[in-house]
């Protein structure tokens, strides 16, 4: 199994919308794609409710099948738009991969 992991600090206001209504919708559409995505055996997307200092804002757990699964994830389309959308959002963006 491979895990790609992913949290991001977000600005406090983009695209006509406050930090908190961007983070309801990037959990929305992550929720979007893992019923389009082959390989994905789990999706889960949190938002921060206790905003301390070293809070990140959302944060993304994805579990796959194989490495290779992510990797065409990674690139599907649905994803490549997504990450352009949530590039915009975003101050932070932390990762980590990792096979179990």
């Amino acid at each position: 199994m491979f895990k790609h992991v992913v949290m991001w600090k977000l600005k406090d206001s983009a695209g006509g919308r406050t930090k908190g209504e961007n983070a309801r919708l990037m959990k929305e559409r992550f929720e979007e794609l893992a019923n389009m995505l082959d390989g994905l055996r789990h999706l889960e997307v949190g938002i921060d409710v206790l905003h301390t200092d070293a809070s990140a804002d959302v944060i993304l757990f994805t579990e796959f099948e194989t490495r290779a699964d992510y990797e065409a994830y990674a690139v599907h389309p649905a994803h490549q738009a997504l990450s352009a959308f949530v590039a915009d959002l975003r101050l932070e963006r932390r990762v980590i991969d990792y096979d179990v």
